[in-house]
């Protein structure tokens, strides 16, 4: 079968503009379709667009019997150009339909499918990310990726109107950022580089010109976990503030989220019945909870852990169940379990001005008061076994004036995926990339 050429013709409504209003009115529409209902001399062909999807209704006596021959041949995800009429009709979805009076066909799709893009035939997760490009046309995966649009452009919106310049940091770095060996080398000439964890150092010099900045981009984790939570490369969103201390950040963290759950109610609510999700409602200002209130909350749940420990998975699954549907802040956190740029309360203080912010049990942000000082910043290093030649081009900043400042980053991913519920992270991602999955 030879495609049609697209020609002169040009969409002038999207499917979800076609309403009974528009009774009569002649219309050009572009599209896949998803589903064909051939009943012999009744053919119902629905049409989906970025927008929705319309009933074209297809019958001996109201079309061309060319027409009629070609809508025949057609298959689910073939792309269509359709010009044809409104009809207003109330045993039609939506109580309208087209009545097709041209038809190109523009794209063949071939058969079987990997899988059923309606989303009605359920698939395992590897077969949906093999066949990513058609798992996105399911409903569900549409709504997902809108809600995500909505959450980035609130973030974007606050952010700006808060008074933070969105910049742009390298990708491709000299050494790390939080230390440790998660980090994949690269080549780079003649040079060995690594792909950026964070920006967190160049956020913090930024903020000595800028005063408050934020980035939202993509980072790397060479990490082995291969969870429903954890992907080697995922979006972070990153503030840095001067001036400021971990409480002043931990507001601007709740007073994000509130507009962020208040824009996704007014917004997406129909992507919202897609996925059968209810957002929270959330009160100002949110819970908190020191380090040692939430190791006593464990071992009153009869969770066996020591303070001074990190809080492993199986620490953060209790915590999610005894704090069910709920934005929480956990702070005053062990020096020893945060990254060596994090500030201690005092010299000889084991807490430090650090914090987590978490829905149920997941972390969603990490965040706190940066250490000011470039004494203290060199001790901090050796500390966790660094070497402070390696960070000579991070801490010469500190001899140009360095204020006192603090900031976070919010795993973007892991946001969408608490509030929409999702059991699997990668379900909230378009590529994603893990220990396994290196396409498509």
């Amino acid at each position: 079968m030879m495609n049609d050429d697209l020609g002169t013709w040009r969409r002038t409504h999207y499917t979800n503009m076609i309403t009974p209003n528009l009774d009569g009115a002649k219309v050009t529409l572009f599209g896949w379709v998803q589903e064909i209902r051939d009943l012999g001399n009744l053919i119902f062909v629905n049409l989906r667009d970025k927008e929705g999807v319309i009933q074209i209704t297809v019958t001996t006596k109201n079309t061309d019997a060319e027409v009629f021959e070609k809508i025949r041949k057609l298959a689910r995800e073939f792309v269509i150009g359709v010009n044809g009429l409104v009809k207003k009709r109330d045993e039609a979805p939506r109580g309208v339909e087209i009545l097709p009076q041209e038809i190109k066909i523009l794209a063949l799709a071939n058969h079987p499918l990997p899988l059923d893009p309606t989303g009605r035939v359920p698939a395992e997760i590897d077969v949906r990310l093999d066949a990513r490009i058609l798992d996105l046309r399911c409903p569900e995966s549409q709504a997902i990726f809108k809600i995500r649009h909505e959450i980035v452009s609130t973030t974007r919106r606050v952010l700006s109107e808060t008074g933070h310049l969105e910049i742009h940091t390298p990708r491709i770095i000299a050494a790390a950022a939080e230390g440790g060996a998660s980090l994949f080398p690269v080549e780079y000439f003649e040079e060995t580089a690594y792909l950026a964890q964070s920006p967190e150092l160049y956020k913090e010099e930024l903020i000595s010109v800028f005063e408050k900045v934020y980035e939202i981009g993509g980072f790397f984790r060479a990490e082995e976990s291969h969870t429903r939570r954890h992907l080697n490369e995922f979006i972070s969103v990153d503030v840095e503030e001067a001036f400021v201390n971990v409480n002043d950040v931990m507001r601007l963290q709740e007073e994000l989220i509130f507009h962020i759950l208040k824009d996704i109610k007014n917004k997406c609510s129909l992507q919202l019945d897609t996925l059968g999700v209810k957002i929270p409602t959330i009160e100002l200002p949110l819970k908190r909870y020191t380090y040692s209130q939430v190791i006593d909350q464990l071992k009153n749940n009869d969770f066996k852990i020591e303070w001074g420990e990190d809080l492993s998975t199986p620490a953060c699954r209790v915590l999610g169940d005894i704090h069910h549907k709920e934005f929480y802040f956990i702070d005053e956190w062990p020096t020893k379990t945060r990254p060596f740029y994090i500030k201690p309360r005092s010299d000889k203080n084991e807490l430090c001005e650090a914090f987590d912010f978490m829905y149920e049990w997941i972390e969603i942000t990490s965040g706190g008061s940066r250490v000011d000082d470039p004494n203290q910043l060199i001790n901090r290093l050796r500390e966790q076994g660094l070497n402070p030649e390696n960070f000579d081009f991070h801490l010469k900043t500190y001899y140009y004036g360095m204020p006192p400042h603090a900031g976070w980053g919010m795993g973007l991913d892991r946001l969408v995926m608490a509030i929409l519920d999702r059991d699997n992270i990668r379900d909230v991602v378009l590529f994603p990339r893990d220990r396994v999955r290196l396409k498509p």
